[in-house]
């Protein structure tokens, strides 16, 4: 089973062509949608009162254990508020509304304690280390961080890096770490804090996989006609990458190189909509056919 723990949140996105408030959002929605696609997933996440049940309802749907989300009475849900120039490349966060997520105490429930996966969404990495204490044994930890907790809890985003087994992280957000613009010297901090392996996110540039061995594995993205939103492409790369490990069992760098392309791949469906809307209406056989014109395309 593979366990995600992160937010589940009401966000708002605007681009130069659209608007949307308050739509479904997250970065364990992203990821557990993704996940859940591949293998038994279980999410963990506070929300608010404000969250409408149709949206529980919609992801538990799609197989994702919702037994974790625990309704804060009298809350509100965790809001992000951010802005995309004509490009849809680089975004300005307007407002982070922590509200619900700001004093959790995360618990997991008793049948996600015998994980063999773990994903520790982009959360207060004070947070994230205290709920891998509730797990037994996982096989595998990973974590990601963002530009908020990178500034505000620095010291901590490390300790949480020391404690994983694999970090994904965005391009932007290792520059800020690790106060380098080159990504390779950027993954080899990186893994100098403890992981097996990190992947550096490049966005419409694919991703790159390092691991403690040397090994390095650039992946192109998905090329897509019309982009929508990126928001949540990140995580939803993230739910690929562990829901394929999980589904297969392995973490040989093989392995990790094909979770890699099925994470590019659930990264491009999550770009063609708002929110999580793409995700939720994908199914198994759309992922097995743009995984095959994805290999059709790198292909020489």
């Amino acid at each position: 089973m593979l366990t995600v723990f992160g937010t589940m949140a009401l966000d708002t996105t605007r681009t130069p062509f659209r608007v949307e408030e308050k739509i479904l959002g997250g970065a364990a929605t992203f990821a557990a949608l993704s996940a859940a696609a591949f293998a038994k997933t279980g999410m963990v996440a506070a929300i608010g009162e404000d969250m409408p049940l149709v949206n529980i309802e919609a992801v538990r749907a799609k197989g994702v254990d919702t037994k974790g989300i625990v309704t804060i009475r009298g809350g509100k849900c965790f809001h992000y508020d951010s802005e995309f120039d004509y490009n849809l490349s680089s975004r300005t966060t307007l407002k982070t509304e922590l509200n619900v997520i700001a004093d959790f105490d995360p618990i997991i429930p008793e049948e996600y304690a015998n994980s063999e996966y773990v994903y520790l969404a982009n959360n207060d990495p004070r947070q994230n280390m205290k709920i891998l204490s509730h797990f037994e044994k996982p096989q595998l930890v990973v974590c990601d961080t963002i530009e908020y907790w990178i500034k505000t809890a620095r010291d901590d985003v490390i300790k949480m890096i020391g404690k994983t087994d694999g970090v994904v992280i965005n391009e932007s957000e290792a520059r800020l770490l690790c106060n380098e613009v080159n990504i390779a010297k950027c993954a080899r901090q990186i893994l100098s804090f403890g992981p097996m392996f990190t992947i550096i996110k490049k966005g419409e540039h694919g991703a790159v996989l390092f691991t403690q061995r040397g090994e390095v594995f650039p992946a192109t993205a998905f090329f897509l006609d019309e982009i929508s939103d990126p928001t949540g492409a990140g995580d939803s790369f993230a739910g690929g990458f562990l829901g394929h490990i999980a589904r297969i069992g392995k973490t040989d760098f093989r392995t990790m190189k094909e979770a890699v392309i099925f994470g590019n791949v659930m990264g491009s469906f999550a770009v063609e909509d708002f929110g999580v809307r793409r995700l939720l209406a994908i199914t198994k056989d759309d992922i097995d056919e743009r995984y095959q014109k994805y290999r059709n395309l790198v292909l020489f």
